[in-house]
């Protein structure tokens, strides 16, 4: 018999092992897959840049080039005659591009003109251009300049312009900018709105709520929807949220908005909050509860003075499964918000989360692989920051109210 059971305890020993092995060897490959795939598009000009391509067909404000600026900066690729140093490139979508790395803040191409309707523009550093320049050289001739001959090249012949005919330039796209500013206003109004909601019911259902039929059916009530699909939670934002959140922030803009966004996340997450803060005052001592009523203290100072503080560590644990589900969430933002991917973000506006930014570039023809992984990488690291961070206010909390 108790070989029979040794046996049977090394079985489960075995499996348990195995299962946990499985789990880590999963969760690397995970990791190992999005950085192998993400790690190369990720730059600080991928962040910090718009998603919107902008182009301009420009054109020379003047007959005649005839200045000379010197290439202070000692750029390799460096024309003479416009004060402009170019580098061979490539933009996020892997396209071969001339790169425009520096212009003299005097250069004549900051004062050309639009093509399309002869107002002044500028050519910027970090426009670029994949075609060509139609120009016309010293002896009045008609020549071109081609991107695929490569910058050198380009800086040599653009020395022999006298007049520039045609330049289509564009300002690089593809970034995130709009997608991160959209997820932090996400975040900000979601906590906003949801945490207070959530914190005051949890703390109604468990300090002043009467025990009875009703409270029961109520958290029944409560972990029902914990189960509900999120898509189901967009549909509500699309009928339901859209309409109201119009009338509050006083816009006729087809279509959701970035605060209609959060009014769903925050009827999602109430169920999370509400279950965390009752967790967290779970563990406060009982002890405390008693000293302060035996004090003199009544229900409510006792738990909005004694009680909810030394749940605070708790609950900053319910506002990070908060951040973590609006930050990952995406189904809902599809309906409630809409997939228009924008770069001017305000919170009557419309905007995309990194997650349906994923969702985006992924729903293509020719799945975008790599802009995705990169996303995922910068949510991976807000995560673990705001985890990291949670975890130490928390510590913190701990020690002052606990000693």
């Amino acid at each position: 018999m108790k070989t029979k059971r040794k046996v049977y305890d090394g079985i489960l020993q075995v499996i348990t092992y195995l299962a946990s092995a499985i789990s880590v060897v999963i969760l690397f490959a995970i990791i190992f897959f999005i950085f192998s795939k993400g790690s190369k598009n990720l730059s600080w000009k991928f962040i910090t840049s718009d998603n919107k391509e902008e182009s301009y067909i420009v054109k020379s404000n003047e007959n005649n080039y005839d200045k000379k600026f010197e290439n202070k900066g000692n750029y390799e690729f460096f024309s003479n005659r416009y004060g402009i140093a170019f580098k061979d490139s490539v933009n996020i979508s892997k396209e071969v591009i001339i790169e425009i790395i520096y212009i003299d803040p005097n250069s004549p191409l900051k004062e050309m003109l639009l093509v399309e309707n002869g107002e002044k523009t500028s050519v910027n550093q970090g426009f670029y251009f994949t075609t060509y320049i139609d120009f016309t050289n010293d002896i009045g001739s008609t020549d071109y300049i081609f991107a695929r001959e490569g910058a050198v090249n380009v800086a040599t012949k653009l020395d022999q312009a006298r007049i520039i005919n045609s330049w289509s330039l564009s300002n690089e796209g593809g970034g995130i900018r709009g997608s991160i500013v959209t997820t932090f206003y996400l975040v900000i109004l979601t906590l906003a709105i949801g945490l207070p909601i959530g914190i005051l019911t949890a703390v109604y259902l468990h300090e002043i709520a009467p025990r009875g039929k009703f409270i029961n059916i109520l958290r029944s009530f409560i972990d029902m929807l914990t189960g509900i699909p999120s898509i189901i939670y967009g549909l509500l934002g699309a009928a339901l949220l859209i309409p109201v959140s119009k009338q509050i922030i006083s816009t006729n803009e087809i279509g959701g908005n970035i605060l209609s966004g959060a009014l769903t996340l925050s009827i999602m997450v109430l169920p999370v909050v509400i279950k965390a803060t009752e967790s967290a005052l779970d563990v406060v001592p009982k002890d405390y509860k008693l000293a302060s009523l035996a004090l003199g203290a009544n229900e409510i100072q006792t738990t909005f003075k004694v009680i909810l503080p030394n749940a605070l560590p708790g609950i900053l644990s319910a506002a990070l499964l908060t951040i973590g589900r609006v930050i990952g969430e995406s189904a809902a933002l599809i309906y409630a918000i809409g997939t228009v991917i924008n770069d001017n973000i305000k919170i009557s506006g419309k905007g995309t989360s990194l997650a349906v930014h994923i969702w985006s570039v992924m729903n293509k023809e020719t799945p975008n692989v790599e802009v995705a992984a990169s996303i995922a990488i910068i949510i991976l690291a807000m995560v673990l920051v705001l985890n990291l961070l949670v975890k130490l206010i928390s510590s913190r909390l701990e020690k002052k109210f606990r000693g």
